[in-house]
């Protein structure tokens, strides 16, 4: 039995066909997070694979946003399966059940915290030494601790202790239990590219629940119920009670491999230097990794996304289910090939409750706690947050005007009227109906020749619209000077306009040619720009990472 997980960064990443890809992994049981797909976006290519059925848990607040999924073989279907971690979103028969202590989260806690999709859970059969057992997978998307805003640090906490009182019911109803996916923490400094640069490494709220949660990797430990008080490592836990009922399964294998890391910074590509974090992960109960765990490990060759996938070998074997449980894809009206209504295709979208989703800025890539930097482009969020309209409704959202097809023959007007002054009853030579810009359009005095008295009548008003000017010139005279002035005054306006981007300098270090930054966080320096060294992140001592070159842009250049 081979499970995988992955954080693929939406499910779009799968671009070479969704098949390929999981068939490239190789594994019975395939959970991914992150997949940034709602129901209503979710198509038959992806939810329905030829030798496998999946199991969706969508977020229902935004869109575009979060998500997890688990692919199973057509051998290793569950016989029970069930979104979320609260029982709440579970109305169908084949749920896994076992929801343990929830006393501490009041109602509307419970129900946030499946809000959002990050979980779901599928239940198989094993066999272990011709004996059958049950193991629960448990595919987990953990929220992510924005440092501005306070109340998500509390969500994630709280999703923490919801997860631990399930996965710990579940075990002690008799099912082994694995736990995997993006936890969003790294535990160890071993885990982290530069532990030095995070103020109190260990004193982080996530690492100290993870201290609780996990029992000491170290393969030696063969008897983990009986750990040495007093013993230290640089991967055993700072919890001296040591009490938790699962394991790392990478560090049970590696307990002292560095740069093992699954997740490293799009934006400053970090990646090519190796500088990330190890927030992916598999845990399985004690007893389940001691007995049928045989290896595990990380494939940081695998592109695609931030995250590459994380694996875990176990001697058993999956016992496949007659049928799917109810939460299979399979199910879904759209895919199973019933007859459905017709109002399902004639209703209206309710474009008020869709416009403050689309409002909302969507977080990115939510997979380094600590560091601000770890952002996803931003088109990603753009692309996956839109949703279907109706457009044959020609509804228009709130706040926003529609543009009336006008059938006026006259033409657009220029450009330049959106830089001249709004003026009235201004007298223009012979020369106004020409292409160059007059000197009422650009502010700029131009000499020009006497004008004839026969001219000065034929004059014509310029109206404060974008309306072109009409004039009636009788004896046209030809002024090459005047032209030439014209020109030159309007590529002076032009350039102060239109100017581009400073020439980047050269770093103090590479002397290579620097790139353009802008601040998005909010604060003062916001949506100022500034040039930073060119080359990928990574740790000060490598020759052939990023320099500490920094320089604001002098906005008088």
């Amino acid at each position: 039995m081979k499970i995988v997980t992955w954080n693929i960064n939406g499910i779009r990443t799968f671009r070479g066909g969704i098949k390929t890809a999981l068939d490239s992994l190789d594994a019975d049981i395939i959970c991914v997070q992150e997949t940034k797909v709602t129901r209503d976006l979710l198509d038959e290519r992806t939810a329905i694979v030829d030798g496998y059925n999946s199991y969706f848990s969508f977020s229902r607040g935004r869109s575009g946003y979060s998500g997890v999924a688990t692919y199973c073989k057509d051998s290793a279907t569950p016989f029970a399966a069930e979104e979320g971690l609260t029982g709440l979103l579970t109305n169908h028969e084949g749920a896994v059940g076992c929801y343990g202590d929830q006393t501490e989260f009041c109602s509307k806690e419970l129900q946030l915290l499946d809000n959002e999709g990050r979980a779901v859970i599928t239940q198989h059969r094993i066999m272990c030494q011709d004996k059958e057992q049950t193991v629960t997978v448990i595919n987990v998307y953990c929220p992510r601790a924005d440092p501005e805003k306070p109340e998500r640090k509390q969500f994630k906490l709280q999703f923490y202790k919801l997860l631990q009182s399930r996965a710990e019911a579940i075990l002690k109803e008799g099912s082994r239990v694995i736990v995997l996916g993006d936890v969003n923490t790294s535990h160890r400094q071993i885990d982290y590219c530069d532990p030095s640069d995070v103020d109190d490494f260990g004193e982080n709220p996530g690492r100290k629940w993870l201290n609780g949660f996990l029992r000491s990797g170290i393969r030696e430990a063969e008897e983990m119920n009986e750990q040495e008080p007093g013993e230290e490592s640089e991967v055993t836990s700072t919890d001296p009670t040591d009490s938790g009922k699962f394991v790392d399964t990478f560090r049970y294998f590696h307990p002292t491999r560095t740069s093992a890391f699954t997740c490293w910074s799009t934006l400053t590509g970090a990646r090519q230097t190796n500088y990330g974090t190890r927030i992916d992960y598999i845990f399985a109960d004690c007893q389940l990794a001691k007995e049928q765990f045989v290896a595990a490990d990380i494939r940081p060759e695998v592109e695609g996304s931030d995250h590459c996938p994380v694996w875990g070998q176990l001697s058993c074997s999956l016992v496949s289910s007659s049928k799917p449980p109810l939460l299979c894809t399979c199910y879904l009206p759209e895919f199973a090939g019933k007859q459905q209504k017709l109002s399902r295709f004639l209703v209206k979208v309710d474009q008020k409750s869709i416009q403050p989703e689309l409002r909302d800025a969507l977080p990115g890539s939510q997979e380094e706690e600590e560091r601000r930097e770890n952002l996803n482009p931003s088109t990603a969020g753009i692309v996956f947050g839109k949703k279907r309209l109706l457009t044959s409704d020609c509804v228009v959202p709130k706040g926003k005007k529609t543009k009336t097809v006008k059938t006026s023959s006259k033409p657009q007007g220029s450009l330049l009227s959106f830089f001249k002054p709004k003026l009235t009853n201004v007298v223009t030579s012979s020369q106004s109906s020409q292409k160059a810009p007059t000197t009422s359009e650009i502010g700029v005095p131009v000499d020009t020749e006497p004008v004839s008295g026969s001219q000065q009548q034929c004059s014509s008003t310029m109206e404060e619209s974008d309306k072109p000017m009409k004039t009636t010139q009788l004896t046209p005279q030809p002024s090459v000077g005047c032209s030439g002035a014209k020109k030159g005054a309007s590529l002076v306006f032009w350039k102060s306009v239109l100017h581009g981007p400073p020439p980047p300098p050269p770093c103090k270090v590479h002397r290579e040619p620097c790139v353009l930054r802008t601040v998005k966080k909010e604060g003062p320096n916001m949506g100022k720009q500034f040039f930073v060294c060119a080359r990928p992140q990574g740790l000060a001592s490598n020759p052939e990472a990023r320099c500490n070159f920094f320089a604001w842009v002098d906005k008088g250049k």
